[in-house]
């Protein structure tokens, strides 16, 4: 029996090499962000599929929503299942979900304030083949509990995103890819991605998107020339002061939902 060459091995072999200061290449299959700033830059050019992605914030509701839904969206319209949404920190606002492509119908939340629970919960659910998308707010988590939701991660091929404060950046952690989302200092209406790791060299300046949808956009500013011709209407203009306004997309009531609250300066 005749062997291969080394020259013939090293061939086949050379485009499985990741070198450091390359972008490494998906070990599975990737699912796109729906933001092409962010897909060039990670590997694949997308959400990691049987694996874990780690989103580090301030507040654990901000920019969550504006970054996921459009993959989310894409996951739940493939027919693969709905979205299970572990401890999140705010009622799912139908309406405004549904603005975005993912209807309340492909939610599932569950609700629990002890963290073992929803270790539990996040387990179970990420081994549900009907299930197309895990989304678990786990700021108390530590490292070998987040290495065992990895594995099941992999073990299942599912799609799975932990959010924890961004106060941990430089602990350890299994994820294979994890994002630091922060307010863009000089733009509100952008948010700053820094990608913290990933299979590939740093990145020195982060991803900037947008941090509503053009949908929202629109509706903001209409929102703000409305109180605008309201104060002229009111004797004349007065000097910016800051506040916020609550803006809703439906006719739902409850407050403390999901994306159902913008602060907007008068």
């Amino acid at each position: 029996m005749s062997l291969p060459s080394f020259d013939s091995f090293s061939s086949s072999a050379r485009h499985k090499v990741w070198r450091g200061d390359e972008l490494g290449l998906a070990d599975g299959q990737v699912l796109g962000t729906g933001y092409e700033a962010l897909d060039a830059q990670l590997p694949g050019g997308g959400w990691p599929v049987g694996a874990m992605t780690e989103l580090l914030q301030s507040a654990p509701e901000a920019h969550a929503w504006q970054l996921l839904l459009p993959a989310l969206a894409q996951a739940v319209q493939g027919g693969t299942g709905p979205v299970a949404l572990i401890g999140a920190p705010h009622e799912p606002f139908g309406p405004g979900f549904g603005a975005q492509g993912l209807t309340v119908e492909a939610l599932l939340w569950v609700r629990s304030e002890a963290a073992s629970a929803r270790l539990w919960a996040c387990e179970q659910a990420l081994r549900c083949a009907d299930v197309a998308a895990v989304l678990a707010w786990l700021p108390q988590a530590r490292v070998g509990e987040l290495r065992r939701l990895q594995l099941a991660a992999a073990q299942h091929d599912a799609l799975l995103f932990v959010f924890r404060p961004d106060t941990v950046a430089h602990a350890a952690s299994p994820a294979r890819l994890r994002l630091r989302l922060a307010s863009c200092e000089h733009d509100s209406a952008q948010i700053d991605v820094h990608i913290l790791k990933r299979r590939g060299p740093p990145l020195a300046a982060p991803v900037q998107l947008p941090a509503r949808s053009e949908r929202m956009t629109a509706l903001l500013a209409a929102a703000q020339l409305r109180r605008k011709l309201r104060r002229q209407q009111e004797g004349g203009l007065q000097q910016p002061v800051e506040s916020a306004t609550v803006l809703r997309l439906g006719l739902h009531q409850e407050k403390g939902h999901a994306l159902d609250r913008i602060a907007l300066a008068a």
